[in-house]
């Protein structure tokens, strides 16, 4: 991803809001999948990760990641936004174009 696009994808998620909460469990085989269902819905999520959770976000945000073939957009705090390219276009979903 270069960086332009990387910019673009953060001036979208400046707008979104978290749809899933890390918490004190941390990162669960649940968690794991809603989050690849959501990418698969979306493209580009955002995560928050709340105050009684003892692991660091950019861990979380690396494992999560690496466990959904996503890519870290930006972690900022404890809020983290991951893009997944959708592959499917037969289904009629909406695709995020990046610019390049």
């Amino acid at each position: 991803m270069t960086s332009k696009q990387r910019a673009y994808l953060k001036s979208l998620a400046m707008t979104m809001d978290p749809i899933f909460q890390v918490g004190k469990s941390s990162v669960t085989p649940e968690l794991t999948k809603a989050i690849e269902e959501a990418l698969a819905a979306r493209e580009l999520i955002k995560l928050s990760v709340l105050q009684n959770c003892a692991d660091d976000p950019r861990e979380i945000a690396e494992l999560i990641a690496d466990r959904t073939r996503a890519q870290v957009v930006q972690v900022i705090g404890k809020k983290i936004v991951l893009y997944r390219e959708n592959k499917d276009e037969k289904n009629g979903k909406k695709k995020i174009v990046l610019p390049v």
